[in-house]
């Protein structure tokens, strides 16, 4: 089960979406163009692959179970190129005690 919020890592990109819902990640897959290559990291660092029933207007996206949990380590990382992309903070100090932490703190 999906625990929210989620964060959005899109194939190519360094920047992150923060996801409060599934509600609002419904609404994320209208406003962009998203991919197979993109996928979703929840609270708890599992991640989970974009699936499209019609990929044309990504119509019916569902989440599937990626079968992969990320470290904190790894999200961290993640948070740490996003906030390099932005050049806004010193990416030394981005530190986190939990994924949850990381998830909630880092948008």
């Amino acid at each position: 089960m999906i625990c929210w919020p989620c964060l959005l890592k899109l194939e190519g990109e360094h920047e992150l979406i923060y996801l409060a819902d599934e509600s609002e990640f419904i609404a994320e897959c209208e406003e962009l163009i998203v991919s197979d290559d993109d996928y979703v990291v929840d609270s708890n660092g599992l991640s989970y692959l974009l699936k499209f029933s019609n990929k044309t207007n990504n119509s019916r996206v569902q989440l599937v179970d990626a079968e992969r949990q990320l470290s904190k380590q790894e999200v961290t990382l993640l948070i740490r190129e996003h906030e390099f992309s932005k050049a806004n903070v010193c990416l030394t100090k981005i530190e986190f005690l939990t994924i949850s932490c990381a998830v909630l703190c880092s948008l």
